[in-house]
């Protein structure tokens, strides 16, 4: 099992938002969301250049899986995460409970998906449409369900919120998709540098949220207790979510070995690349933005972890 360097990054980029957050809130934090906004919009350029139509339209079929799928993601995970609504404030506090909820409303990953998916001999064109849709569908359905704990009310927030989701993921998806048959190739020939300009803007959302909430002095109160706590609970609800789909793939719905390994990479992982858009313009201006990052980033580390160490059984099984 090899490091993954993202995550010492990711923890890197924490590091540097509580030793200098000032870069983060220089003239009030403009230039940082400028240059984030701006990355992003790139990102989902690139996305859409490099988004396949074929293998989409191949992976239509398999209606049932879909759907699955996508019920795992948007329902399964924030139902789950809402019956413990009720022990909010005896047990568990407003903010914590509210990062758990926004990880259970995200949509899955798209390229980590499709990789482990491959590496495990899964259904490929199945997994490349749950990824691709996923991402679509999360920009509508996300804010809905943060909507419903969350003030949304004063100055029509929630339609900033989508103005803003679609000024930066679907207008550039959809310019991307426009030039693709201009830049399409090159896109996929410099698939790994595009893939380290993501993850290079994903560390500068991170490090902006955290080193805003270091400096209003949010996480003082955080104990080890409460982060061992935090890292329990994350790894409840992946097994949780993935032992269920295990059932239902396995023994309801009988997929076969292809199917049920689709089901189980894609309806059990959540994308931190959505997150930290989503989370830029849903806490926008909310002093607990970091901490509301928290779980999503435990999740992330966690779900890339045990699900390379599961395809790679899976990849050996069928060597065999």
């Amino acid at each position: 099992m090899k490091i993954d360097l993202f995550i010492v990054y990711l923890l890197l980029s924490i590091l540097i938002a509580f030793l200098f957050p000032q870069l983060a809130i220089y003239q009030d934090g403009t230039v940082l969301d400028g240059i984030t906004s701006v990355g992003v919009g790139l990102i989902f350029f690139f996305y859409g250049l490099k988004l396949s139509f074929e293998q989409i339209k191949s992976g239509l079929k398999n209606w049932r899986l879909h759907i699955l799928v996508q019920s795992a993601t948007f329902l399964i995970f924030p139902i789950l995460v809402l019956l413990f609504k009720p022990f909010v404030g005896a047990y568990i506090s407003e903010h914590s409970w509210l990062g758990f909820f926004f990880l259970a409303a995200l949509p899955s990953t798209v390229s980590s998906s499709v990789v482990m998916v491959s590496l495990a001999k899964g259904n490929i064109p199945a997994a490349i449409f749950n990824a691709s849709i996923s991402g679509l569908l999360g920009v509508l359905i996300t804010p809905l369900w943060m909507s419903l704990f969350l003030d949304f009310t004063t100055e029509n927030v929630l339609l900033d919120v989508y103005v803003g989701l679609m000024f930066e993921i679907i207008l550039p998806v959809i310019a991307g998709l426009f030039l693709q048959k201009y830049w399409g190739t090159w896109a996929k020939n410099n698939n790994k540098h595009l893939s380290n300009f993501d993850k290079t803007v994903i560390l500068l959302i991170v490090y902006g949220s955290f080193a805003k909430s270091f400096d209003d002095g949010i996480f003082k109160t955080l104990s080890a207790k409460y982060l061992l706590g935090l890292f329990l609970a994350v790894v409840f609800l992946f097994i949780l979510v993935y032992v269920l789909l295990f059932i239902v793939g396995n023994y309801i719905f009988r997929f076969n070995r292809e199917d049920q390994i689709t089901l189980l990479f894609c309806g059990s992982k959540k994308s931190l690349t959505h997150g930290s858009v989503f989370g830029k313009f849903i806490f926008m201006n909310n002093p607990y933005m970091g901490l509301y990052f928290l779980p999503l980033m435990v999740y992330h580390a966690f779900q890339i972890f045990v699900i390379t160490f599961i395809a790679q059984r899976y990849h050996n099984k069928s060597a065999k």
